[in-house]
C-alpha cells in the first residue's frame, strides 16, 4: 500500500512514498480504506524526530486522523460499524497501528466513528483528533450556560470547534483572533472579538471588564491572556500547561488538553458527528493535495495563513 513519511527526520524535504505491507484487522480492530488524512501542526513533531517512536520501525509514517470506508472487521470485534461504512478515525501515529498518512489502516473499532452524514471523505477527515482536542479543552475548562470563554487562536481549526462548541453549550465567546479573521470568527458564533495587537489579556479585559470564567489557549499565548481570568476561574491548553504565580494567586485551574484523554471513547466521535449534522460545527477543508504532495502541504504549514485543513487524499 502507499503510504507518506520519514526514513530519517527533517524538514518537509524528508517525507518520501513509500510502498508498505497491508495491515489487516485483528481482533477488536476494523480496518479502514484511507481516502483522504489530515495534515496538521503536531505532524510536524514527529517529522522532526520529536517525537517517541520507540514502539513503531522506520519508515514512520505520520498523520493524526483520517477518513474513509470500512473494508475489514477483525474476529470477534464488538461494533455497530458495517463493511462499506463511510468512517472517520482518530490514529496515534507512534503506536504500531502508525500513523494516517496510508491507504490501510488497522485500528481499534473504539477509535472509529461514522462520518457525518452529508461529508466528503476530505472534510470528515479533519473532525477526529482536531474536535476531540477541543472537546476535551471546553470540558476541561468546565464552564456553565451563561458564563463567558475566551478563545486564542479562534480561526484556526481547533480553536474553531471551541467556538462552535461553546456556543452550542449556551457560552459567551470572547475570541481573539486577527483582523483579517474577524468576520471568519464572527461566523462561526463568537460573541467579541479582541485583536492580537498589544496585551491580549489587557484586551480582553477591555472587552469585558470583569474578566471572563475561563480561557481556551490553542496558540500557546498562555498566562498573558489567562490575566484576563477572574478569580477561581478556569484555564485549558492545547499546546503545553498554562502556569504563573498569578494563576495560583487567584485559585486558577490550570490543565493541559491532549487529544489521547479522549482517544478510547468512540462516544465523544459520535457527539460530533451529530453536531456537524445539526449545523453546530463547520467542517473546514482549506485546500486538498494528492497524498505525492505531502511536502508541499508541510511546507505551507509555516506560512501561518492556513484556515481551516489541508487534506492529503489517497
Amino acid at each position: 500500500m502507499k503510504a507518506v513519511g520519514v526514513s530519517r527526520f527533517g524538514g518537509p524535504e524528508a517525507l518520501a512514498v513509500f510502498d508498505l505491507p497491508e495491515p489487516h484487522a485483528g481482533p477488536g480492530q476494523v480496518r479502514v480504506r484511507v481516502h483522504a488524512a489530515t495534515v496538521n501542526p503536531g505532524d510536524r513533531y514527529l517529522r522532526n524526530g520529536f517525537a517517541d517512536v520507540s514502539a513503531v520501525r522506520p519508515p514512520y509514517v505520520l498523520g493524526a486522523e483520517a477518513a474513509g470506508v470500512v473494508d475489514e472487521i477483525g474476529p470477534g470485534t464488538v461494533t455497530g460499524l458495517r463493511v462499506g461504512d463511510r468512517v472517520m478515525a482518530v490514529v496515534v501515529p507512534n503506536e504500531p497501528t502508525g500513523g494516517a498518512y496510508a491507504q490501510y489502516l488497522a485500528l481499534p473499532a473504539r477509535r472509529v466513528a461514522l462520518a457525518p452524514a452529508g461529508s466528503s471523505h476530505s472534510q470528515a477527515a479533519t473532525l477526529p483528533m482536531n474536535g476531540l482536542t477541543a472537546r476535551l479543552a471546553l470540558d476541561l475548562v468546565g464552564l456553565a450556560p451563561g458564563q463567558t470563554v475566551a478563545v486564542t487562536g479562534s480561526a484556526g481549526a481547533v480553536g474553531g470547534y471551541v467556538v462552535q462548541l461553546a456556543k452550542a453549550e449556551g457560552l459567551t465567546v470572547v475570541a481573539v483572533a486577527a483582523p483579517a479573521d474577524e468576520d471568519l470568527v464572527l461566523g462561526l458564533g463568537a460573541d467579541l472579538v479582541v485583536g492580537w495587537s498589544g496585551d491580549v489579556g489587557r484586551g480582553i479585559l477591555q472587552a469585558v471588564p470583569g474578566g471572563v470564567h475561563g480561557l481556551v489557549d490553542t496558540t500557546g499565548v498562555g498566562a498573558g491572556a489567562a490575566l484576563a481570568v477572574r478569580e477561581n476561574g478556569s484555564v485549558s491548553s492545547t499546546v503545553g500547561g498554562v502556569h504563573s504565580a498569578s494563576l495560583r494567586e487567584r485559585s486558577i485551574r490550570s490543565r493541559t488538553a491532549v487529544f489521547t484523554q479522549y482517544l478510547d471513547e468512540v462516544a465523544h466521535l459520535d457527539r460530533l458527528r451529530t453536531q456537524v449534522e445539526k449545523g453546530e460545527l463547520t467542517l473546514r477543508v482549506a485546500r486538498t493535495l494528492p497524498a505525492e504532495e505531502a511536502a508541499a502541504a508541510h511546507r505551507l504549514l509555516d506560512t501561518r495563513g492556513i484556515r481551516g485543513r489541508m487534506v492529503l487524499e489517497f
